[in-house]
């Protein structure tokens, strides 16, 4: 009988995909089960095969090298890791933060501490003194781990109990747990917490970590079959940092899990070396944020690398109209979204490699099997297609809101349509700032952009958009998309405002944040007042 690997249409994905059909492929069952030993271990079987690809990002003199860890050897250093933590007094349930790039010493921790029991809490390698206490705080780790380059940052969140202890993971940390045997026994039970993940969100001050449970894996397998598309034989990537839900998740465990080998990058993400790594390693599958596609178009190198894709996905954020035209111009396949968030999971994909599934452009597409969203109005009742509403997933008995609002079309793909925050209403008018956005981006001389709603005394509200321009910006550029902008949308719809940046501000995942231009749109508003 077929594997939910086997199968590959959208016909076999709701006619078969079942939790059942999902243990099936796990040798844990519904009592013991260990991401360590799923993703790794089970696969370690001497051959010295590829487990992860490392592009490394230049350094100061141009020169990039890449790291290949076979998973024979993330396997025997994930377990003498394990090994000397028991010898360190670490019990079930402590927590083993680490802030690494992509490294053996990383794979080692992450899984390792999974082994023992202990809980793998990734730290961004980015995160400065405040957010890194922040977190700190909140999980409190009896062991940080780092790099030389971090030990003092690290140090700063060491509290007057001792705790957390810094550890620096150079060549002498490795010699010794390269003593201890290159074998282990997990402890874990299925339903054990296995990882603490830090969503890259600025809605809180102090940031709360969502708790995975080693079972988390096999529910994750629901986006790993139908949001990548990833099968066995793929030869997959994944640019996104594993200290974020998409890099570790989707980029990491989900394709490790199947046995196949993925890709990441490490140091300063630079869009030329990626494209390089997908031409050197032969990628067929890749999972990036759409920030990373907007990127490679940019650079304008692409025609300097060959491509081999057959499968490709996005997720964090919709991608512009341009960019998909790009994608297709040079990767030869539809880029399907995916949607979902750190705390609810991946819940509707474009079903890569299905090819009885239409892919239509800029659509988050339809429904994982076995779940259920709808699009609201704010009484509850279904938004008939093409309106725009909250959309809410079915959970726990009841309906929930995700905080993004979205639309449906006569065919059932879904569309996002921003944050419930990201909605501009000016004088009276409801405007998506994605919808502007997305418009602008499609002139010839903008780069990148943010769209806000700026306060304004006259009409509450007015719309403020944030450009990178490829040249010089001026007060006829910003006429001719003001102009631009109208023609597309609605005679109402265009940034009243236009301020020309170098920068725009990203989460650490990537993804604009808008709320920081609107926390500066309001300082400067109150300071006027």
């Amino acid at each position: 009988m077929p594997t939910l690997t086997d199968l590959t249409s959208y016909a076999d994905a709701q006619a078969h995909a079942s939790m059942a059909a999902l243990w099936e492929l796990f040798d844990g069952d519904k009592q013991q089960l260990n991401i360590a030993h799923e993703c790794i271990t089970r696969h370690a079987d001497g051959s010295g095969r590829a487990a992860v690809r490392i592009a490394h990002s230049p350094d100061t003199n141009g020169v990039a090298h890449d790291e290949i860890l076979s998973f024979d050897q993330i396997s025997a250093g994930a377990a003498q890791f394990a090994h000397w933590l028991d010898a360190q007094g670490i019990q079930k349930g402590d927590r083993i933060a680490f802030m690494l790039e992509p490294s053996l010493p990383f794979y080692v921790c992450l899984f390792g501490a999974m082994q023992t029991g202990a809980i793998s809490v990734p730290m961004f390698t980015l995160f400065g003194p405040d957010a890194l206490k922040l977190r700190v705080g909140d999980c409190n780790p009896v062991i940080l781990i780092t790099n030389t380059e971090k030990a003092e940052l690290a140090r700063g969140c060491v509290g007057a109990d001792g705790l957390p202890r810094v550890v620096v993971a150079d060549d002498g940390l490795m010699d010794v747990i390269a003593l201890y045997p290159a074998t282990y026994s997990p402890k874990s039970a299925a339903n054990d917490l296995a990882v603490f993940q830090y969503t890259s969100g600025t809605t809180r001050e102090l940031p709360e970590a969502v708790k995975h449970t080693h079972r988390s894996l096999v529910t994750l397998m629901f986006a790993a079959l139908y949001g990548t598309g990833i099968r066995p034989g793929d030869e997959f990537f994944c640019p996104s940092s594993p200290a974020w839900g998409h890099g570790l998740w989707h980029g990491t465990l989900a394709p490790l899990a199947l046995g196949v080998t993925t890709g990441t990058f490490a140091g300063r993400f630079d869009p030329v070396r990626l494209m390089k790594a997908l031409d050197d390693y032969g990628i067929t599958n890749m999972s990036a944020a759409a920030t990373h596609y907007r990127m490679m178009k940019n650079s304008g190198k692409a025609d300097d690398y060959n491509f081999h894709f057959n499968k490709l996905s996005y997720t964090g954020e919709p991608i512009d109209p341009a960019t998909l035209e790009w994608i297709d111009q040079y990767f030869k396949v539809p880029a399907c979204s995916m949607y979902g968030t750190t705390e609810i999971g991946v819940v509707l994909v474009n079903y890569p490699g299905a090819t009885d599934f239409v892919v239509k452009p800029g659509s988050l597409g339809k429904v994982v099997p076995g779940q259920k969203l709808e699009v609201q109005r704010p009484d509850g009742t279904p938004s008939p297609a093409g309106e725009i509403g909250e959309l809410m997933l079915w959970r726990r008995d009841q309906w929930e809101t995700t905080k993004d609002r979205a639309k449906i079309d006569e065919d059932g793909y879904f569309y996002h349509c921003g944050r419930a925050d990201d909605v501009i209403i000016s004088a009276g008018w409801t405007m998506s700032a994605v919808e502007i956005e997305n418009t602008m981006l499609k002139h010839d001389n903008v780069l990148e952009c943010a769209v806000i709603g700026a306060p304004d005394e006259q009409r509450g509200m007015v719309v403020k958009a944030f450009v990178i321009a490829n040249c010089d910006g001026s007060d006829a550029l910003t006429k001719e998309l003001q102009t631009f902008t109208r023609q597309k949308l609605a005679q109402h719809e265009f940034p009243r405002i236009v301020e020309y940046v170098k920068e725009l501000p990203k989460t650490p995942a990537g993804k604009v944040n808008r709320k920081v231009l609107r926390d500066q749109e309001a300082a400067k508003a109150a300071a006027a007042a």
